[in-house]
């Protein structure tokens, strides 16, 4: 793994919180860290960047689902909390796509494959991940991918 990697960020962006004395922060990263560090103990691996965006992806949705959660519980403190740690994992995740360029990647990806019909919309979908891995959320994009398909 290269030095400017996001790993190697994550490490430093903790180092800079602590001697900020920002404590929230360092709770967020430091869950980072933990998460990263237990899909490569688990798995036996070293992360490389791709995995780490896919890995900070489900980070943001579990989030995501708790804030619903949260929120519909009426418990906004918590929601609050995880609204925090959504903007720090964002924060090392790349910037999102627009709609318009969203589209852009799947029609031409469509057209690249020519799809025969709802069958091939994983040939689609493989097309289009490594394009959007991290800046776009998956659900959205396999809708996209749908629609262009009626």
């Amino acid at each position: 793994m290269s030095e400017q990697g996001l790993v190697q960020q994550l490490k430093d962006a903790v180092k800079a919180s602590m001697r900020a004395k920002d404590k929230q922060r360092t709770q967020a990263l430091r869950l980072i860290q933990a998460e990263l560090k237990r899909v490569e103990v688990d798995e036996r691996i070293e992360l490389d960047d791709a995995r780490v965006l896919t890995i900070m992806d489900k980070m943001v949705k579990q989030r995501r689902d708790s804030i619903k959660q949260y929120e519909d519980a009426g418990r906004t403190e918590l929601a609050e909390v995880e609204h925090y740690e959504v903007s720090v994992i964002q924060d090392f995740l790349p910037e999102a796509l627009s709609a318009e360029e969203l589209s852009a990647i799947v029609d031409k990806a469509v057209a690249e494959v020519n799809p025969a019909g709802m069958q091939d919309m994983g040939k689609v979908m493989a097309l289009v991940k490594p394009q959007v891995q991290g800046r776009a959320d998956m659900g959205e994009v396999s809708k996209l991918v749908k629609a262009s398909f009626a």
